[in-house]
């Protein structure tokens, strides 16, 4: 119970790597927000976990400040952010990809973590405390050819994360990211352009430990990182990658 008493909310939740991230935080004590541009998925692990739906784009000003407001309503306070819904565009060469996939992939991935910060931030800094956890990836350590846009999304995410953790320390903010190789979620066949035995058996070659991430994984890592006992961790990009950064 290392969550007991929080709060949280998590975007993407509804399903990946978010809905680990929920059932985690949920079995660690926390109370939890589920927020999703699918609803429908949101309202299905809300359910299980005794939590909140939230309908959010996170791409949208209006939409994560509704957002904001319902948690903090419906909670009284907010303890825990978590950045964690993410696109990509299909694997390909860095000039054809449309600039419409473009400006989606840095809408959901960065800027959706600007307007997070605006929303949650002052609230946090009102109380003193608060954690924050982006879900980056290996993309934006590591990158792989063909993602190229993907990857600099991420890139700016680990960057975001570690000039948050420097400025909001002292109001006593954490902020930190995790960074999982492909994993077993909805977005795993866009990564790998086709979901082939194949193409699986290339990928998992690149990871030493020969698995992908879970979201039981991300689950894991989060409920620390987000828990007191990474009191004094802030700003870091964690692998969660089975060696694949090695």
């Amino acid at each position: 119970m290392r969550l007991e008493g929080r709060t949280a909310v998590v975007t993407g939740g509804g399903s990946g790597f978010g809905a680990g991230i929920v059932r985690k935080f949920a079995a660690e004590g926390a109370r939890v927000m589920v927020a999703d541009i699918n609803i429908d998925a949101a309202t299905a692990i809300a359910e299980e976990v005794d939590g909140i739906a939230q309908h959010v784009d996170v791409a949208d000003g209006g939409s994560v400040a509704a957002m904001a407001a319902a948690a903090i309503d419906r909670f009284d306070r907010l303890d825990i952010l978590v950045n964690n819904a993410g696109i990509t565009h299909k694997p390909m060469p860095l000039e054809d990809v449309s600039e419409a996939d473009f400006d989606r992939v840095m809408a959901v991935n960065a800027k959706s973590v600007y307007l997070t910060a605006r929303h949650v931030v002052p609230h946090m800094k009102a109380r003193g405390a608060g954690a924050i956890l982006n879900i980056a990836s290996t993309a934006g350590l590591s990158p792989r050819p063909g993602l190229n846009w993907y990857n600099a999304s991420k890139g700016w995410m680990i960057t975001a994360t570690k000039t948050m953790a420097v400025e909001l320390a002292p109001a006593g903010l954490r902020v930190n990211a995790l960074c999982p190789v492909a994993g077993e979620t909805p977005l795993l066949a866009s990564f790998m352009g086709e979901d082939t035995p194949e193409m699986r058996a290339k990928f998992l070659s690149t990871i030493p430990l020969g698995r992908f991430s879970t979201p039981k994984d991300m689950g894991n890592a989060a409920a620390f990182l987000c828990s007191d006992e990474a009191g004094m961790i802030t700003g870091v990009a964690m692998e969660v990658d089975g060696g694949r950064c090695i």
